[in-house]
């Protein structure tokens, strides 16, 4: 089995957290809107239907939690879940927690507003709150 490859853009635009027993979760740099990446460690898979069965139900295990935690972390009033891949072909499923009163609401957001870095004391507040709330069966991931 190869070691796995996170797509460059991923890389560019996520910040690693730590990863669940398939999939990678990532937080992306963009502080107007809690947005999570869940990306299954698998190499050479660019939709949900390419994972054998198994993984298929791990990895919706995986989103569940995820998206329970953010859910509760964040008490946002929506959650959206896309897997798109047009721009970065490995699978990748966005889960964007939603406000009625954010900036886009109630379009996507999809090229709509330039992102916003978090500063780097954001940064380390969201990665310990979200670690956080990913217990127990989370593998943070030590440096960041």
């Amino acid at each position: 089995m190869s070691e796995f490859k996170l797509h460059p853009q991923l890389e560019k635009d996520g910040i690693w957290l730590g990863d669940f027993e398939l999939s990678r979760v990532l937080l992306i740099n963009d502080s107007q809107f809690p947005w999570l990446v869940l990306v299954p460690m698998q190499n050479d898979i660019g939709d949900i239907y390419q994972l054998d069965s198994c993984q298929q139900a791990q990895f919706w295990r995986e989103s569940k939690r995820l998206s329970e935690a953010v859910m509760a972390l964040y008490k946002g009033d929506k959650l959206n879940l896309a897997a798109i891949g047009n721009m970065v072909p490995q699978l990748h499923v966005h889960h964007i927690v939603r406000f009625h009163n954010d900036a886009l609401w109630p379009q996507p957001i999809w090229g709509k507003l330039p992102a916003k870095p978090y500063s780097e004391q954001q940064k380390q507040q969201q990665i310990a709150q979200l670690q956080q709330a990913l217990q127990p069966h989370f593998q943070v991931v030590a440096e960041y």
